[in-house]
Formats: structure tokens, sequence, C-alpha cells
């Protein structure tokens, strides 16, 4: 399938998919997400794939989230595409049989954080940066960024890191568990391509099974999860979205204050 917002690559075994808008720090809508649960599904049913890889086209981001130009311009239907699609994408990428690894090349922030935190092994480049941004811009990352991540974390440093919005460094995500590895920027590809092969050296079942039954937890929030999804879709539009949203695209902070009056 020719895609358009994304790029496919297989080659050794290994399945390259990259988000493939660096002009918008590769973040995405629905009609990106949905080349991704595509992609994933895809490659899901090809045995010949031991491995897959998701990054960002660039050296400037990973994902940056949603492409917040389409929430300042809100439409109920599409927001709920992007939601369904985000949420089935992420359940493919957790049930593909081949291990799934977050190639971290820049920024991986508000969704973007997200696909990090859903994928089973993330090496980051050393100018890699981590956070979510959900409050801050008038949503909340309920896809992984208020529940799954607090079993990596801890639920302290969790909630520090849905409310407040800050950003940490690679080597700050590293020390807390948040990745497995980082490297200079120019080694990022040879590293992952070494994890690869390590991982293609292993039995394709056992590896499968082992990913699976790793899922337990991810599988236990599905029901967290969708009724986030619903409750986001019914405040979304409102008042404090729209605020966060078009602060951010006036580059302005936004006035959330007015609204504890």
């Amino acid at each position: 399938m020719a895609y358009q917002h994304i790029i496919v690559e297989k080659k050794k075994q290994v399945a390259w998919v990259t988000i493939n808008h660096p002009e918008r720090h590769n973040s995405f809508d629905h009609a990106t997400v949905g080349e991704l649960l595509d992609a994933f599904t895809e490659i899901g049913h090809d045995s010949a794939v031991g491995v897959a890889v998701l990054t960002g086209a660039g050296d400037k981001s990973f994902c940056a989230g949603g492409y917040l130009a389409d929430l300042a311009n809100f439409s109920f239907n599409e927001a709920r595409k992007l939601f369904d699609l985000g949420q089935a994408t992420m359940n493919a990428m957790r049930r593909i049989p081949q291990p799934v690894i977050a190639a971290v090349n820049g920024f991986a922030l508000g969704g973007g954080n997200e696909l990090v935190i859903c994928s089973d092994l993330a090496i980051a480049s050393e100018h890699a940066r981590f956070g979510q941004t959900g409050p801050r811009v008038g949503s909340s990352p309920i896809m992984g960024g208020t529940n799954l991540l607090a079993l990596t974390l801890g639920e302290k440093k969790a909630r520090e890191v849905v409310y407040m919005c800050r950003q940490y460094t690679a080597q700050e995500a590293f020390e807390l568990g948040w990745i497995n590895k980082v490297v200079p920027h120019e080694q990022l590809h040879a590293e992952v391509e070494a994890w690869c092969e390590e991982l293609l050296d292993k039995s394709p079942a056992y590896l499968e099974l082992s990913k699976i039954s790793s899922n337990v937890w991810w599988d236990s929030l599905t029901p967290s999860i969708e009724s986030g999804k619903q409750a986001l879709l019914r405040l979304a539009g409102g008042r404090e979205m729209t605020e966060g949203t078009t602060a951010f695209m006036e580059k302005r902070k936004p006035n959330f204050r007015q609204f504890r009056s």
C-alpha cells in the first residue's frame, strides 16, 4: 500500500515505520494514525518480519502528539475518529507478534510519548526529550500517560509527568526506567539495528508468547482507556480545550485561571 503520511521499509527481517511529517514535528492526525494502524496490522501478518521499529522523520522530533491545528478547528466526528484509531493503533502495536522498538530521535511529547510507552522497547538519542502535554493544551493522556506510565515510573512520578507537563531529558528518562538505553544521536540507528539483530536470534514463537503474556497490565487497562476516551470526547471542543489549543497555536501562555472564577 502507498502511504502519504508514513514510510514503511522492510529490510533484513525488520520493518521500519517512520512518521513522515517533520515539518510539523511528526504530529499526527486521524489519517496518519490510520496509516500506522494499517502498517502495524500488515506487519503482524508478515511472518518474514521479526522486529518492527517506529521512529520519526528528521532529526528534531520522534512525534509531538496530536496535530493541534486540527483541535483548534474542532470537529467532534474527526476527534472520535482520531481517538478510535489511536486506541486501535496502540492495541495493534501491543498485539502483533513482533517486538516493537521505539527509536526516539527527538521530541516525544503528548501522544508521541504514549507511543513510546506503548512500544515494547525504547532506545533514544541523547537529544530526545519526553513528556506529556495534556493539561497544558486542554487534554489528558488517557492512552498510556495516566495509567500504564505509573507502572514504569511509580504513581507519584507519573502524576508529576501528567499534571506538570514538564519535559525530561533522555538521560532522566533512562534513569527513571522510561526507556531502555540512551546513545549519541549519530549512533541511534546502529544501536537499534544491533538490538534488532539480537531479537532476530531469538525464537519467534516464544518471543510472541513472552510479548502477549507481558500485556497483562495493558489489557487490564482497556475499560479505563475506553471510559477515558469517551470522557475526552464529551469534553473536547469546550472552552478549556479551545483556550489551550488556541494559545499553543498563538505561541502564548494559556489562561486557564479564568475557569476557576
